[in-house]
């Protein structure tokens, strides 16, 4: 493989955009984690920032992640449905309310999530990184 020109990888006689570019529309996007679980939330962290994302928070409670949906704002966010033993259904109104896509990651099911959370992309826990970072990336670009 050759270096053609920056920003693209020469293999062959075709130019190729390579997860660089894609990541650098990334780093652009702010995206808000709502996990009431230390390890979990900086999980979550270190694989948005690797991917090229910007974190604009981390909430472990419902009251931080509307706080930080006001006053910070996010481009779209990664929420948990359960915080603490409480729903984050106030999290998911808020984002909805700014028009703010959303990731729900719960060990629920879909079926078992209240209305608030239906309008974000469900993930079911456990699940993979690259999974996550492509239904992020799908959303972003689909604002």
């Amino acid at each position: 493989m050759e270096i053609g020109r920056p920003g693209f990888v020469h293999s062959g006689d075709e130019l190729n955009e390579p997860d660089e570019l894609r990541s650098a529309a990334r780093q652009r996007a702010r995206i808000l984690i709502v996990e009431d679980e230390p390890l979990i939330a900086e999980s979550l962290r270190t694989v948005l920032v690797e991917a090229g994302f910007e974190v604009a928070g981390i909430a472990g409670r419902v009251e931080k992640a509307l706080q930080l949906i006001e006053k910070v704002g996010c481009d779209a966010a990664v929420l948990d449905a359960n915080l603490a033993g409480a729903s984050a259904r106030p999290a998911a109104a808020a984002l909805a309310a700014h028009e703010t896509p959303f990731i729900v990651l719960s060990g629920y099911t879909r079926e078992q999530l209240q209305p608030e959370f239906l309008g974000g992309v469900f993930i079911q826990k456990p699940y993979r990184a690259s999974q996550l970072i492509d239904q992020l990336s799908a959303i972003l670009a689909a604002r």
